[in-house]
Protein backbone atom coordinates (compact mmCIF):
# COMPACT_ATOMS: atom_id res chain seq x y z
CA UNK A 1 0.00 0.00 0.00
CA UNK A 2 1.47 3.65 -1.21
CA UNK A 3 1.76 6.36 1.15
CA UNK A 4 -1.05 8.31 -0.54
CA UNK A 5 -3.35 5.16 -0.47
CA UNK A 6 -2.86 4.80 3.55
CA UNK A 7 -3.38 8.24 4.20
CA UNK A 8 -6.84 7.90 1.77
CA UNK A 9 -7.79 4.95 4.67
CA UNK A 10 -6.95 6.70 7.64
CA UNK A 11 -8.31 10.21 6.55
CA UNK A 12 -10.20 10.52 3.81
CA UNK A 13 -10.10 14.26 4.00
CA UNK A 14 -6.76 14.33 3.28
CA UNK A 15 -5.30 16.65 0.63
CA UNK A 16 -4.94 14.53 -2.37
CA UNK A 17 -3.22 16.91 -4.55
CA UNK A 18 -0.97 15.46 -7.09
CA UNK A 19 1.71 17.45 -6.58
CA UNK A 20 1.96 17.87 -2.88
CA UNK A 21 3.60 14.90 -1.23
CA UNK A 22 2.06 15.94 2.30
CA UNK A 23 -0.94 13.39 2.39
CA UNK A 24 -2.69 14.47 5.87
CA UNK A 25 -4.34 16.77 6.77
CA UNK A 26 -2.95 20.60 8.71
CA UNK A 27 0.02 20.16 6.38
CA UNK A 28 2.53 22.84 6.19
CA UNK A 29 0.85 26.11 5.18
CA UNK A 30 2.01 27.74 2.21
CA UNK A 31 1.54 31.09 3.60
CA UNK A 32 4.04 30.91 5.73
CA UNK A 33 6.94 29.86 3.22
CA UNK A 34 5.65 32.41 0.41
CA UNK A 35 7.61 35.82 2.01
CA UNK A 36 10.88 33.38 1.96
CA UNK A 37 13.46 35.05 0.04
CA UNK A 38 16.07 32.97 0.74
CA UNK A 39 18.09 35.38 1.69
CA UNK A 40 20.46 34.30 4.41
CA UNK A 41 19.86 37.07 7.20
CA UNK A 42 18.28 33.67 9.63
CA UNK A 43 22.01 31.86 9.31
CA UNK A 44 24.01 33.77 11.93
CA UNK A 45 21.01 33.18 14.21
CA UNK A 46 20.75 29.37 14.28
CA UNK A 47 22.23 27.66 16.70
CA UNK A 48 22.07 24.11 14.15
CA UNK A 49 23.58 25.97 11.25
CA UNK A 50 26.43 27.34 13.28
CA UNK A 51 27.76 23.48 14.52
CA UNK A 52 27.33 22.23 11.60
CA UNK A 53 27.92 24.74 8.38
CA UNK A 54 24.89 22.10 6.57
CA UNK A 55 22.39 24.33 4.37
CA UNK A 56 19.99 21.48 5.32
CA UNK A 57 19.93 22.57 8.91
CA UNK A 58 19.48 26.27 8.87
CA UNK A 59 16.35 27.79 8.58
CA UNK A 60 16.32 28.72 5.06
CA UNK A 61 17.14 25.36 3.83
CA UNK A 62 14.69 24.05 6.23
CA UNK A 63 12.56 26.13 4.52
CA UNK A 64 13.46 25.06 1.05
CA UNK A 65 13.03 21.36 2.14
CA UNK A 66 9.71 21.57 3.23
CA UNK A 67 8.24 23.94 0.14
CA UNK A 68 10.09 20.98 -2.05
CA UNK A 69 7.65 18.31 -0.21
CA UNK A 70 4.72 20.63 -1.47
CA UNK A 71 5.32 20.77 -4.53
CA UNK A 72 6.21 17.09 -5.29
CA UNK A 73 10.14 17.55 -5.71
CA UNK A 74 10.73 15.56 -2.44
CA UNK A 75 9.48 12.82 -0.66
CA UNK A 76 8.54 12.37 3.46
CA UNK A 77 11.29 10.24 4.28
CA UNK A 78 14.65 9.89 6.42
CA UNK A 79 16.54 12.48 4.24
CA UNK A 80 13.64 14.97 5.07
CA UNK A 81 13.02 13.81 8.81
CA UNK A 82 16.23 14.38 9.64
CA UNK A 83 16.79 18.41 9.20
CA UNK A 84 13.19 18.77 10.53
CA UNK A 85 13.52 17.04 13.60
CA UNK A 86 17.02 18.53 14.36
CA UNK A 87 15.44 21.85 14.28
CA UNK A 88 15.57 23.59 17.79
CA UNK A 89 12.29 25.29 17.29
CA UNK A 90 13.76 28.14 19.25
CA UNK A 91 12.01 30.80 16.96
CA UNK A 92 15.50 32.98 16.79
CA UNK A 93 15.03 32.80 12.46
CA UNK A 94 11.63 34.43 12.94
CA UNK A 95 13.09 37.50 15.32
CA UNK A 96 16.35 37.70 12.85
CA UNK A 97 13.80 37.84 9.52
CA UNK A 98 12.81 40.54 7.76
CA UNK A 99 9.86 39.08 6.49
CA UNK A 100 9.08 37.70 9.95
CA UNK A 101 8.89 34.14 8.00
CA UNK A 102 6.96 31.49 10.44
CA UNK A 103 9.48 28.80 10.58
CA UNK A 104 8.59 27.51 13.59
CA UNK A 105 4.96 26.95 12.48
CA UNK A 106 6.26 25.16 9.63
CA UNK A 107 8.28 22.80 11.41
CA UNK A 108 6.04 22.10 13.56
CA UNK A 109 3.17 21.21 10.77
CA UNK A 110 6.13 19.19 8.99
CA UNK A 111 6.54 17.19 12.24
CA UNK A 112 3.26 16.55 12.36
CA UNK A 113 3.34 15.12 9.00
CA UNK A 114 6.49 13.13 9.20
CA UNK A 115 4.93 11.34 11.94
CA UNK A 116 1.96 10.82 10.53
CA UNK A 117 3.89 8.87 7.85
CA UNK A 118 7.00 7.19 9.74
CA UNK A 119 5.27 6.60 13.32
CA UNK A 120 7.97 5.90 16.04
CA UNK A 121 7.90 1.81 16.42
CA UNK A 122 9.50 0.04 18.83
CA UNK A 123 11.07 1.22 22.12
CA UNK A 124 11.69 4.72 20.20
CA UNK A 125 7.76 4.30 20.11
CA UNK A 126 6.72 2.53 23.24
CA UNK A 127 8.54 5.01 25.30
CA UNK A 128 7.10 8.23 23.44
CA UNK A 129 3.98 6.49 23.96
CA UNK A 130 4.29 5.97 27.56
CA UNK A 131 5.45 9.84 28.26
CA UNK A 132 3.31 11.73 25.88
CA UNK A 133 0.37 10.10 25.96
CA UNK A 134 0.06 7.83 28.56
CA UNK A 135 2.18 10.33 31.97
CA UNK A 136 2.02 14.13 31.13
CA UNK A 137 -2.15 14.20 29.93
CA UNK A 138 -2.48 12.55 33.22
CA UNK A 139 -1.81 14.81 36.56
CA UNK A 140 -2.66 12.00 39.01
CA UNK A 141 0.30 9.43 37.33
CA UNK A 142 2.26 12.59 36.76
CA UNK A 143 1.80 13.48 41.11
CA UNK A 144 2.73 9.68 41.20
CA UNK A 145 5.91 9.55 39.46
CA UNK A 146 6.81 12.76 41.52
CA UNK A 147 6.36 11.01 44.33
CA UNK A 148 8.36 7.83 43.45
CA UNK A 149 11.11 10.95 42.38
CA UNK A 150 10.79 12.18 45.87
CA UNK A 151 11.08 8.71 47.65
CA UNK A 152 13.86 7.89 45.61
CA UNK A 153 15.78 11.01 46.84
CA UNK A 154 14.39 11.26 50.82
CA UNK A 155 15.43 7.35 51.03
CA UNK A 156 18.62 7.21 50.73
CA UNK A 157 18.58 5.23 47.30
CA UNK A 158 19.91 8.18 45.47
CA UNK A 159 22.69 8.10 47.42
CA UNK A 160 23.18 4.40 47.17
CA UNK A 161 22.51 4.37 43.55
CA UNK A 162 25.38 7.26 43.00
CA UNK A 163 28.15 6.13 45.45
CA UNK A 164 27.80 2.52 43.82
CA UNK A 165 28.43 3.95 40.59
CA UNK A 166 24.56 2.07 39.59
CA UNK A 167 24.25 5.26 38.46
CA UNK A 168 26.49 4.42 34.95
CA UNK A 169 23.70 2.36 33.38
CA UNK A 170 22.10 4.74 32.58
CA UNK A 171 22.93 6.87 28.98
CA UNK A 172 25.61 9.55 30.01
CA UNK A 173 23.05 12.58 29.20
CA UNK A 174 20.32 10.77 31.55
CA UNK A 175 23.53 10.26 34.15
CA UNK A 176 24.01 13.98 33.92
CA UNK A 177 20.30 15.22 34.13
CA UNK A 178 20.00 13.21 37.63
CA UNK A 179 22.80 14.64 38.68
CA UNK A 180 20.91 18.27 38.93
CA UNK A 181 17.39 17.08 39.75
CA UNK A 182 16.07 19.64 41.76
CA UNK A 183 14.39 18.89 45.29
CA UNK A 184 11.02 16.87 44.67
CA UNK A 185 8.22 18.70 46.92
CA UNK A 186 4.25 18.83 46.83
CA UNK A 187 2.33 20.03 43.87
CA UNK A 188 0.89 23.20 44.04
CA UNK A 189 -2.30 21.39 42.17
CA UNK A 190 -2.25 19.21 45.16
CA UNK A 191 -1.67 21.46 48.07
CA UNK A 192 -4.55 23.74 47.26
CA UNK A 193 -6.93 21.55 45.41
CA UNK A 194 -9.91 22.42 47.95
CA UNK A 195 -9.51 26.06 47.38
CA UNK A 196 -11.27 27.95 44.82
CA UNK A 197 -9.08 31.03 44.82
CA UNK A 198 -6.58 32.14 46.66
CA UNK A 199 -6.46 35.63 47.96
CA UNK A 200 -5.39 38.63 47.26
CA UNK A 201 -3.00 40.16 50.25
CA UNK A 202 -5.22 43.12 50.70
CA UNK A 203 -7.69 45.17 48.01
CA UNK A 204 -8.47 42.80 45.27
CA UNK A 205 -7.04 44.68 42.37
CA UNK A 206 -7.51 41.55 39.69
CA UNK A 207 -8.62 37.97 38.75
CA UNK A 208 -6.23 35.58 37.24
CA UNK A 209 -6.38 32.24 36.71
CA UNK A 210 -2.79 29.94 36.94
CA UNK A 211 -1.49 27.33 34.31
CA UNK A 212 0.44 25.02 36.68
CA UNK A 213 2.15 23.23 34.38
CA UNK A 214 3.46 19.46 34.41
CA UNK A 215 6.88 19.15 34.55
CA UNK A 216 6.80 23.00 36.08
CA UNK A 217 4.49 21.45 39.22
CA UNK A 218 6.18 18.21 39.62
CA UNK A 219 9.83 19.30 39.48
CA UNK A 220 9.53 22.95 40.45
CA UNK A 221 6.58 23.38 42.90
CA UNK A 222 8.46 25.72 44.62
CA UNK A 223 8.29 28.60 41.80
CA UNK A 224 4.51 27.97 41.50
CA UNK A 225 4.34 28.57 44.94
CA UNK A 226 6.59 31.75 44.82
CA UNK A 227 4.38 32.52 41.48
CA UNK A 228 1.06 32.64 43.73
CA UNK A 229 2.90 34.76 46.58
CA UNK A 230 4.09 37.23 43.71
CA UNK A 231 0.17 37.29 42.73
CA UNK A 232 -1.62 37.87 45.71
CA UNK A 233 1.27 40.73 47.13
CA UNK A 234 0.65 42.53 44.41
CA UNK A 235 -3.74 42.26 44.69
CA UNK A 236 -4.35 39.28 42.33
CA UNK A 237 -6.93 36.52 43.34
CA UNK A 238 -5.38 33.68 42.09
CA UNK A 239 -7.59 30.15 41.21
CA UNK A 240 -5.99 27.34 39.96
CA UNK A 241 -8.75 25.06 37.96
CA UNK A 242 -8.19 21.38 38.51
CA UNK A 243 -9.51 20.40 35.30
CA UNK A 244 -6.72 21.98 33.30
CA UNK A 245 -3.84 19.66 31.47
CA UNK A 246 -0.16 19.81 29.90
CA UNK A 247 0.03 22.73 27.79
CA UNK A 248 0.50 20.21 24.44
CA UNK A 249 3.96 21.68 23.52
CA UNK A 250 6.20 18.46 24.08
CA UNK A 251 3.34 16.64 22.07
CA UNK A 252 3.40 19.68 19.19
CA UNK A 253 7.40 19.22 18.87
CA UNK A 254 6.97 15.76 18.72
CA UNK A 255 4.66 15.57 15.53
CA UNK A 256 1.86 14.46 17.70
CA UNK A 257 -0.53 17.53 17.05
CA UNK A 258 -3.92 15.59 17.38
CA UNK A 259 -3.00 14.92 21.47
CA UNK A 260 -1.90 18.24 20.77
CA UNK A 261 -5.35 19.33 19.66
CA UNK A 262 -7.33 17.25 22.30
CA UNK A 263 -5.18 19.18 25.32
CA UNK A 264 -5.78 22.05 23.95
CA UNK A 265 -9.17 21.94 23.91
CA UNK A 266 -9.10 20.28 27.49
CA UNK A 267 -7.48 23.56 28.59
CA UNK A 268 -9.77 25.67 27.07
CA UNK A 269 -12.40 24.44 29.01
CA UNK A 270 -11.20 24.49 32.37
CA UNK A 271 -10.25 28.53 31.86
CA UNK A 272 -13.26 29.31 29.79
CA UNK A 273 -14.43 31.30 32.81
CA UNK A 274 -10.86 32.99 33.42
CA UNK A 275 -9.96 36.45 32.17
CA UNK A 276 -6.33 35.85 32.34
CA UNK A 277 -4.31 33.09 32.57
CA UNK A 278 -0.97 33.53 33.55
CA UNK A 279 1.94 31.17 32.92
CA UNK A 280 5.73 31.23 34.49
CA UNK A 281 6.86 28.09 32.03
CA UNK A 282 7.76 30.34 28.67
CA UNK A 283 7.45 27.08 26.36
CA UNK A 284 4.05 26.81 27.89
CA UNK A 285 2.96 30.35 27.43
CA UNK A 286 3.89 30.11 23.89
CA UNK A 287 2.38 27.09 23.30
CA UNK A 288 -1.08 28.30 25.08
CA UNK A 289 -0.54 31.24 22.69
CA UNK A 290 -0.39 29.23 19.43
CA UNK A 291 -3.54 27.24 19.86
CA UNK A 292 -4.96 28.85 17.19
CA UNK A 293 -2.19 27.37 14.49
CA UNK A 294 -3.77 23.86 15.90
CA UNK A 295 -7.22 24.39 14.83
CA UNK A 296 -6.92 26.62 11.34
CA UNK A 297 -8.95 23.68 9.43
CA UNK A 298 -11.01 23.72 12.40
CA UNK A 299 -13.39 27.09 12.25
CA UNK A 300 -15.81 26.96 15.69
CA UNK A 301 -12.31 25.61 17.48
CA UNK A 302 -10.30 28.38 15.81
CA UNK A 303 -11.95 30.90 16.85
CA UNK A 304 -12.34 30.17 20.68
CA UNK A 305 -8.57 29.28 20.28
CA UNK A 306 -8.15 33.11 19.32
CA UNK A 307 -10.03 33.90 22.20
CA UNK A 308 -8.26 31.93 24.50
CA UNK A 309 -4.84 32.86 23.49
CA UNK A 310 -5.53 36.20 24.43
CA UNK A 311 -6.14 35.79 27.65
CA UNK A 312 -2.32 34.35 28.25
CA UNK A 313 0.26 36.24 29.70
CA UNK A 314 4.06 35.31 30.86
CA UNK A 315 3.83 36.12 34.73
CA UNK A 316 6.92 39.05 34.34
CA UNK A 317 4.71 40.61 31.61
CA UNK A 318 1.39 40.53 34.10
CA UNK A 319 3.49 42.12 36.60
CA UNK A 320 5.41 44.39 35.40
CA UNK A 321 2.36 45.62 32.63
CA UNK A 322 -0.42 45.63 35.63
CA UNK A 323 1.97 47.10 38.79
CA UNK A 324 3.87 45.58 41.40
CA UNK A 325 5.55 46.47 44.96
CA UNK A 326 8.68 47.23 44.49
CA UNK A 327 10.84 45.20 47.48
CA UNK A 328 12.99 47.19 49.95
CA UNK A 329 15.08 44.14 51.49
CA UNK A 330 18.38 43.81 49.24
CA UNK A 331 19.26 40.69 48.23
CA UNK A 332 22.85 42.08 47.76
CA UNK A 333 23.63 39.06 44.87
CA UNK A 334 25.48 39.43 41.26
CA UNK A 335 22.94 37.99 38.15
CA UNK A 336 22.59 37.79 34.71
CA UNK A 337 19.58 36.91 32.64
CA UNK A 338 19.31 34.18 29.96
CA UNK A 339 16.38 34.83 27.96
CA UNK A 340 14.60 31.29 27.42
CA UNK A 341 13.82 31.24 23.36
CA UNK A 342 10.05 30.47 24.17
CA UNK A 343 9.96 33.64 26.09
CA UNK A 344 12.00 36.10 23.65
CA UNK A 345 11.77 34.90 20.40
CA UNK A 346 8.29 33.32 20.84
CA UNK A 347 5.96 36.01 23.19
CA UNK A 348 8.34 38.47 22.64
CA UNK A 349 8.93 39.07 25.99
CA UNK A 350 12.65 40.53 27.30
CA UNK A 351 12.97 43.79 28.93
CA UNK A 352 9.83 43.32 31.72
CA UNK A 353 12.07 40.01 33.36
CA UNK A 354 14.57 42.85 33.75
CA UNK A 355 13.40 45.48 34.90
CA UNK A 356 11.96 43.18 37.71
CA UNK A 357 15.30 42.17 39.01
CA UNK A 358 16.74 45.46 38.66
CA UNK A 359 14.02 46.82 41.02
CA UNK A 360 15.39 44.12 43.77
CA UNK A 361 17.87 46.23 45.71
CA UNK A 362 21.30 44.74 46.40
CA UNK A 363 20.94 42.91 42.96
CA UNK A 364 24.06 43.95 40.02
CA UNK A 365 22.83 42.58 36.51
CA UNK A 366 25.76 41.35 34.72
CA UNK A 367 25.38 41.12 30.81
CA UNK A 368 25.34 38.12 29.24
CA UNK A 369 26.38 38.14 25.39
CA UNK A 370 24.06 36.10 23.47
CA UNK A 371 21.25 36.16 25.99
CA UNK A 372 18.63 35.31 23.40
CA UNK A 373 20.90 32.06 22.29
CA UNK A 374 18.95 28.72 22.72
CA UNK A 375 20.48 26.48 25.78
CA UNK A 376 19.68 23.14 24.45
CA UNK A 377 16.99 22.07 25.85
CA UNK A 378 14.33 22.70 23.61
CA UNK A 379 11.23 20.64 25.20
CA UNK A 380 12.76 17.00 25.17
CA UNK A 381 15.21 17.99 22.45
CA UNK A 382 18.15 17.52 25.03
CA UNK A 383 16.96 13.88 25.45
CA UNK A 384 16.02 12.86 21.62
CA UNK A 385 19.04 15.06 20.39
CA UNK A 386 21.88 14.92 23.11
CA UNK A 387 24.80 15.13 21.32
CA UNK A 388 23.50 17.94 19.45
CA UNK A 389 21.66 20.03 22.77
CA UNK A 390 25.04 19.70 24.50
CA UNK A 391 27.53 21.13 21.69
CA UNK A 392 24.11 24.01 22.05
CA UNK A 393 24.94 24.13 26.00
CA UNK A 394 28.64 24.12 25.25
CA UNK A 395 28.27 27.37 23.30
CA UNK A 396 25.69 28.69 25.45
CA UNK A 397 27.81 28.25 28.54
CA UNK A 398 30.86 30.48 27.17
CA UNK A 399 28.74 33.07 27.18
CA UNK A 400 27.86 32.86 30.95
CA UNK A 401 30.15 35.48 32.61
CA UNK A 402 32.21 33.91 34.99
CA UNK A 403 31.82 36.53 38.11
CA UNK A 404 28.10 35.76 38.56
CA UNK A 405 26.34 34.14 41.35
CA UNK A 406 22.92 33.63 39.66
CA UNK A 407 21.76 33.05 36.57
CA UNK A 408 18.14 34.09 36.18
CA UNK A 409 15.08 33.14 33.46
CA UNK A 410 11.93 31.91 33.28
CA UNK A 411 11.68 28.36 32.04
CA UNK A 412 11.71 24.80 33.63
CA UNK A 413 13.18 23.11 30.86
CA UNK A 414 16.14 26.24 30.51
CA UNK A 415 17.02 25.93 34.36
CA UNK A 416 17.47 22.02 33.79
CA UNK A 417 19.90 22.77 30.93
CA UNK A 418 21.49 25.32 33.04
CA UNK A 419 21.77 23.35 35.76
CA UNK A 420 23.90 20.37 34.09
CA UNK A 421 25.95 22.73 32.33
CA UNK A 422 26.99 24.72 35.29
CA UNK A 423 27.73 20.71 36.89
CA UNK A 424 29.41 19.75 33.33
CA UNK A 425 31.74 22.84 33.22
CA UNK A 426 32.64 23.14 36.60
CA UNK A 427 30.68 26.40 37.60
CA UNK A 428 29.16 27.39 40.59
CA UNK A 429 26.21 29.77 39.83
CA UNK A 430 22.59 29.22 41.07
CA UNK A 431 19.57 28.38 38.39
CA UNK A 432 16.76 30.63 39.72
CA UNK A 433 13.68 31.62 38.09
CA UNK A 434 13.06 35.37 38.07
CA UNK A 435 9.96 35.44 39.69
CA UNK A 436 11.36 33.45 42.26
CA UNK A 437 13.55 36.24 43.24
CA UNK A 438 10.87 38.79 43.27
CA UNK A 439 9.44 36.68 46.19
CA UNK A 440 12.79 36.09 47.93
CA UNK A 441 12.93 39.89 48.13
CA UNK A 442 9.44 40.02 49.76
CA UNK A 443 10.14 36.97 52.37
CA UNK A 444 13.30 38.85 53.26
CA UNK A 445 11.10 42.26 53.68
CA UNK A 446 8.73 40.50 55.84
CA UNK A 447 11.53 38.78 58.05
CA UNK A 448 13.14 42.01 59.01
CA UNK A 449 9.82 44.07 59.49
CA UNK A 450 8.74 41.09 62.07
CA UNK A 451 12.41 41.11 63.63
CA UNK A 452 11.80 45.33 64.68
Amino acid sequence: MSLKEMALKQDPSCTTNSLSNYLWSDAPDENKWADCVHCGMCLESCPTYELTGQEQHSPRGRVHLIKSVAEGKLEVNEQFMDPVFACLDCRACTTACPADVDVGGLIEEARGQIRQAMPLTGWKGSVSKLFLQGIFPHQNRLNSMGSLLKFYQKSGMQKVVRKTKLINVMPQHLVEMEAIMPEIKEPLRKKYKNEKVIKAKGETKNEVSLLTGCVMDVMFSDINESTVNVLTRNGNDVSIPQNQTCCGALHVHAGDRETGRKLAKQNMEAFKDSDKVITNAAGCGCALKEYPELFREDPEWHEKAEEFSAKVEDISKYIHDTGYEKPKAELNTRITYHDACHLAHGQGVRQEPRDILLDIPGVEMVHMPNADRCCGSAGIYNITNPEMAGDVLESKMQNVPDDVEMISMGNPGCMLQMAMGVEKYGRNQKIVHTIQLLDWAYQKEDQLKGGE
